[in-house]
């Protein structure tokens, strides 16, 4: 009877540690970007389409990050420069030479994949992960502004977590270098917010 009892101890106690699952709200989930147009102007877009999973173990103080965004879902609230940067190439003399967009159709989608790291407080300060653009995959990190959980208001009990999040890279690394050869900065500056909620 002993027995039964600690064996059942131990399997409460590994339940309540293991790994919380969470699946992303796509309606609260926007990754934004602010990039260079030659030194003149900054342009500023979002994606609206965006869905994945994240887990967390905060015993362990770890946890992942997969999310997968429709590159078709790209909206700089402007039609015309939207469907531009959507098409494989600009010929010249538009651009010096062909310079690269993003190919939606060849590569609808962004993905990221990294690990929850850096645990302060309880809560991760930073996702060191890869992104695959482009059909390009490089190591990219992301640096967890604000994060929390709380109980979800709609789908109670079950919790709901939300971050702010940021990161910095080059697009010619990823084969999207429209404008370089005008002298267009590469650097793309990323605000990503994202919530996601607890798996049943």
């Amino acid at each position: 009877m002993r027995f039964l009892m600690f064996a059942a101890l131990l399997t409460s106690g590994a339940a309540l540690a293991a790994p919380t699952h969470y699946t992303i709200d796509p309606d609260h989930t926007h990754p934004s970007f602010a990039a260079d147009h030659m030194g003149l102007s900054t342009w500023r877009g979002k994606f609206d389409h965006s869905s994945g999973t994240i887990t967390l173990d905060r015993a362990k103080q770890t946890g992942s990050v997969h999310i997968v965004t429709q590159v078709s879902s790209i909206n700089f609230g402007n039609p015309p420069l939207t469907q531009m940067v959507l098409r494989d190439a600009i010929p010249a003399p538009l651009c010096k030479t062909q310079c690269t967009f993003f190919d939606a159709v060849k590569y609808p989608t962004a993905v990221y994949d990294g690990k929850l790291a850096t645990f302060a407080n309880g809560a991760p300060t930073r996702v060191v992960g890869k992104l695959t653009l482009h059909g390009v995959t490089r190591p990219l990190d992301l640096k967890i502004e604000h994060f929390k959980c709380i109980p979800d208001f709609v789908v109670k009990p079950r919790e709901r977590c939300g971050a702010d999040a940021s990161a910095a890279f080059n697009r010619a690394d990823f084969g999207i270098d429209a404008g370089q050869s005008f002298g267009m900065d590469m650097k793309v500056s990323m605000q990503i917010q994202v919530e996601a909620v607890q798996d049943k």
